[in-house]
């Protein structure tokens, strides 16, 4: 069914890499082999990068509105297959209906946003110091992007940067996650292309990194990479972005902490907090990884929370009403049942244990959590979250913000000003008073703080990530000089 994913789009060819490896694409609910591909190498990457930058000029002259419907019409494309990349993150990232229904329509809004760029870079005239001078400011595309994206919303995480930097005039090359690769990936590679692209303007190079190391971040073409995924990593790139003198868009891991204060409504707040962290298995950067709640409500919310969650189904994505599916891989089973461990051996104890069978955890909540247990100090990424008792704001607050990450997070309050209030003194990129951390819309401004990485996505910001501004001053009379 879905074997047909089995090339590498290089140069506007359909064609395989040059490693001599093979991989293969597995569904994680049942390790059914979806598709194999010959991995891509470095030489396959430097053709893609090459092709990219020849491509990126081409691109840049094009009418502007020509560009714009263009990129619309990958949104029209989309539309009309919305089910075929549904039923594809289903079986190969796992993804529940909801989940994938989501991730599908965010993507399309960001393609909408993205298809505004080509009429929104807007040139500027300044005046001058120097008599007789005119400044003009011009915003231009910044060359080519290489784009590295995770497995976790294989296919709106990618869309998040391939659409605006297109929409911005560049070359793009992408190197999806291969646990992805058809949704993160190829998928993408061909909807561009059937929208009429230029030949060579978006490559799609499946790899490994333990076969291209970092050359995909080294090479001397692309002037921005950008990348979603773990801290350590982001790190290592930034490092090398950083020698390279190469810019670097990053959107990293979180902690995220939902604070609960004693006037929250508690059944709201149960139900934002059931959301916000077992939508898609709590793969997700903005998943609620800590629940702080003060201590006159703790056991309120904690029976409240409990009840919502043990409802929440979970097993077969294949299953209309399965939310919670299975993680990506085996690895991360294990990786959260010592986490768990432990945390219970350090005196945390169930308030819902759920199941685990194969890859599917079912949704688990640990109480009397302190936040000095490995639940509480590492990303979870995972169906389990750990509940933490404070008895005041100010704890609440300190607690939030003993963590090296501040990507999202949430407060719940019996006012708006109050809730606003505390969320002010919460070091994070974005939190959300009376909701849940699990928020991205198109045109607001999406990144992290501390260790959740730099930049901002979204809107203008992703505009600003990836143009360049040049400035050229015309002297319209002569010019005195001192000599």
């Amino acid at each position: 069914m879905y074997n047909h994913w089995n090339k590498q789009f290089i140069n506007g060819q359909w064609r395989e890499g040059n490693s001599n490896s093979v991989y293969r694409d597995v569904n994680p609910f049942n390790d059914e082999v979806l598709a194999e591909i010959r991995l891509a190498n470095i030489e396959d990457i430097d053709e893609a990068y090459k092709a990219a930058e020849k491509a990126q000029k081409e691109w840049e002259a094009i009418n502007v509105y020509e560009r714009a419907a263009i990129m619309e019409k990958a949104v029209d494309l989309l539309e009309e297959r919305k089910d075929e990349i549904l039923q594809i993150l289903v079986v190969e990232n796992g993804a529940s209906y909801t989940k994938a229904k989501i991730e599908i329509n965010a993507s399309i809004a960001i393609m909408k946003e993205a298809a505004t760029f080509p009429l929104r870079m807007h040139g500027r005239l300044m005046p001058s110091v120097i008599p007789g001078k005119e400044n003009r400011i011009y915003q231009k595309p910044a060359g080519v992007v290489g784009i590295i994206s995770p497995f976790n919303f294989p296919f709106h995480l990618t869309m998040r940067s391939v659409a605006p930097a297109l929409g911005a005039g560049n070359g793009v090359v992408l190197k999806p996650d291969v646990q992805t690769m058809i949704s993160g990936g190829l998928f993408l590679g061909k909807l561009f292309e059937d929208a009429g692209i230029p030949k060579g303007l978006f490559n799609v190079t499946v790899c490994k990194s333990s076969e291209v190391g970092d050359s995909f971040v080294e090479h001397p073409i692309p002037s921005i990479i950008s990348f979603t995924g773990s801290t350590p990593v982001g790190r290592h790139i930034g490092e090398l972005c950083g020698k390279h003198l190469k810019r670097v868009a990053l959107e990293l891991g979180g902690n995220n902490a939902m604070v609960i204060l004693k006037d929250a409504d508690i059944e709201r707040a149960a139900s934002s907090a059931a959301f916000g962290k077992f939508l898609n298995s709590g793969q997700i950067c903005m998943s609620l990884n800590r629940i702080i709640v003060e201590r006159p409500i703790y056991e309120k919310f904690l029976e409240a929370f409990a009840e919502k969650a043990s409802q929440v189904k979970y097993g077969d994505p294949r299953n209309e009403d399965v939310i919670v599916g299975p993680l990506i891989n085996n690895k991360q089973v294990v990786r959260i049942q010592k986490l768990v461990e432990d945390s219970l051996a350090m005196g945390a104890k169930y308030a819902l244990q759920g199941k685990v069978e194969g890859n599917v955890f079912g949704p688990t909540i640990l109480s009397d959590v302190t936040n000095n247990m490995p639940i509480a100090q590492e990303e979870i990424f995972g169906p389990v979250v750990g509940v933490i008792a404070v008895e005041s704001e100010e704890e609440a607050i300190q607690v939030a913000n003993d963590s090296e990450y501040g990507l999202s997070g949430a407060v719940h309050a019996g006012s708006i000003e109050h809730g606003v209030k505390v969320a002010q003194q919460i070091v994070t990129g974005m939190i959300h008073v009376n909701d849940q951390g699990v928020n991205d819309e198109p045109i607001v401004a999406f990144g992290g703080e501390k260790a959740s990485g730099l930049g901002r996505y979204g809107g203008e910001w992703a505009l600003h990530e990836f143009t360049t501004t040049k400035w050229i001053s015309v002297q319209t009379e002569p010019r005195e000089y001192p000599f």
